[in-house]
């Protein structure tokens, strides 16, 4: 998949832009917070239907204005897309493919496959497991639709659950009515996490060996599923259910699992320095992108935002010579640094495209 150009109108600090592609490396120069990074989240709006920074979608539209407005045009699948996002303040956001707009924006993920690697990462190592499930649901929903189904039945669910427990309610019969809809939901998505993270770890492997070369330190990844041991959501919930009205929350369930990484079979969080904590993240990230190029059939956008930070200059050249490699589709990196960006240009056979980027304003 390729994205040819971008049309930009009020979003973040970019009043007005529009950039036309090359097919292989984009690189955006300039320092913090000219809106380098604000011109990737407006990329990966238009895949995802929201800011990777977790904003409310009225702080992406320029102060003072009232919309917003993207227009991605596309190559994918060998046929022309067009994707037009509209934001306006007090009202839902639009966003339509080919002139139509979606009834609802959950059929619109993993149809323009994209990989963000940011410092913002350092969130999926030392971050709660919240992050870590938020990441492993937005990989595996790009592409299972039936797994994006049952996480939202899941979470519609556990949602009245944990209404009834907040509301004091002791009616067995409404709790059994909502387990069995979480029950049900989680048969698919228990196996579907297990099933991912062991596809994930051969890939990952391969990608930390890579970038931090050989005889490096030995990275693992697990998963810390709620339903180990042939336990039924339906018997965890009722041999929970005392504890559960006392906390007034829902305590077992899919909504608790984990992810474990551990570096030489100690928590990476406890023992990694910062730049192996940035391997480890890059490494993830790579191994996402190997993942869904497999699961969609497209080589998904891969959006590199200030990789090089805390690395080592042997770890930087690999990384380098990777993205520069056919395993990779089209980039878009951004950096403070132009030796970066003049090296990686310099490893690239045929066009590229480099913009300076100075207060929203992109200059080839």
């Amino acid at each position: 998949m390729q994205l040819n150009s971008l049309t930009l109108t009020n979003f973040k600090n970019i009043a007005e832009a529009h950039l036309d592609f090359s097919p292989k490396i984009n690189c955006f120069l300039g320092n913090n917070g000219m809106g380098k990074s604000n011109l990737l989240d407006a990329i990966y709006f238009m895949s995802f239907c929201k800011s990777f920074t977790g904003v409310p979608d009225s702080m992406l539209i320029r102060e003072g204005e009232d919309f917003a407005m993207a227009k991605g045009k596309y190559e994918r699948s060998a046929a022309d897309e067009e994707l037009i996002l509209g934001l306006a303040r007090g009202r839902r956001k639009s966003l339509k493919r080919g002139g139509k707009e979606y009834g609802r924006l959950s059929e619109h993920i993993g149809l323009f496959p994209l990989v963000l690697a940011s410092p913002a990462d350092i969130d999926l190592v030392r971050g709660t497991s919240e992050e870590r499930r938020r990441w492993m649901d937005m990989v595996i929903s790009q592409g299972d639709r039936k797994y994006l189904d049952a996480l939202i039945r899941y979470n519609s669910a556990l949602e009245q659950r944990n209404k009834l427990l907040r509301d004091n309610i002791s009616d067995k019969g409404l709790y059994e009515a909502v387990e069995m809809q979480m029950d049900m939901a989680a048969s698919y998505i228990h196996p579907a996490r297990e099933r991912w993270i062991e596809e994930l770890q051969l890939l990952f492997n391969r990608f930390y060996t890579d970038i931090a070369g050989k005889g490096c330190e030995t990275v693992l990844l697990g998963f810390e599923g709620s339903l180990d041991g042939g336990v039924t959501l339906t018997q965890a919930l009722d041999a929970a259910r005392g504890r559960d009205e006392a906390v007034k929350h829902t305590t077992v369930g899919p909504h608790r699992d984990d992810i474990s990484m551990t570096l030489n079979g100690m928590p990476m969080k406890r023992t990694a320095s910062q730049g192996q904590c940035k391997t480890f993240t890059t490494a993830l990230r790579f191994a996402q992108y190997e993942f869904l190029h497999r699961v969609s059939g497209m080589r998904p956008l891969l959006l590199l935002d200030d990789i090089f930070d805390k690395l080592d200059a042997e770890r930087v050249e690999r990384i380098m010579a990777m993205v520069t490699g056919d395993d990779f589709g089209q980039i878009f990196i951004t950096d403070t640094n132009r030796a970066h960006l003049d090296e990686i240009v310099s490893r690239t056979a045929g066009t590229y495209g480099m913009w300076n980027v100075d207060n929203g304003v992109f200059t080839r």
